[in-house]
């Protein structure tokens, strides 16, 4: 079963990365690219370890 939706992007895993502010899914929290690969999930011939190779991470976009 494909996990994308119609814009190509797969719903975020419940593994947190370290480029992670909060737990995925977390209330006030919303994707954002990987600032470190830019969201390629690539750093040379290896996945990012920020975003654990996903291209996004987790960002606190409300005032908790």
């Amino acid at each position: 079963m494909d996990s994308s939706n119609s814009k190509g992007l797969t719903a975020p895993t419940a593994q947190r990365n370290p480029g992670d502010e909060s737990e995925p899914g977390a209330p006030q929290t919303a994707e954002d690219i990987c600032p470190e690969c830019q969201g390629s999930g690539r750093q040379g011939q290896s996945a990012c370890a920020n975003c654990g190779g996903s291209g996004r991470i987790v960002k606190i976009i409300g005032d908790a």
